[in-house]
């Protein structure tokens, strides 16, 4: 069933969490320079796209749902909400991939086959 994966969270890699990272802090430097300006709507926009792009890296997680609601409020909105919700998500993905056996990919690992040579 095609719905019900959407909300399995993905085997954490380097990679996704680096581009998961791109995209909050992206995010949240495009929200800094909009801020002033009020576009509320544009403002908005950004949400929802950095809000899919993540749950689509890190998988659907309860913490992506509060920054979409401070980020509704005026002052708080200049935060890096988007940056600080990613690092908690990765946090705890991490936990929850050790406690079930599954290794995050740091990168460092080589899989070779052992050969004896005479």
């Amino acid at each position: 069933m095609i719905g019900s994966d959407l909300f399995v969270p993905p085997r954490l890699t380097q990679g996704r969490i680096r581009l998961a990272y791109g995209v909050a802090v992206a995010a949240d430097a495009l929200q800094m320079m909009l801020g002033p300006l009020g576009w509320v709507v544009a403002d908005q926009v950004v949400d929802v796209i950095a809000g899919v792009i993540t749950w689509r890296l890190l998988g659907f997680h309860p913490l992506l749902l509060p920054t979409f609601v401070v980020e509704l409020l005026p002052v708080i909105d200049l935060l890096p909400t988007w940056t600080g919700c990613v690092a908690l998500v990765v946090s705890r993905r991490k936990k929850q991939q050790a406690v079930s056996g599954i290794d995050v990919d740091d990168g460092k690992v080589i899989d070779i086959d052992a050969k004896r040579v005479e």
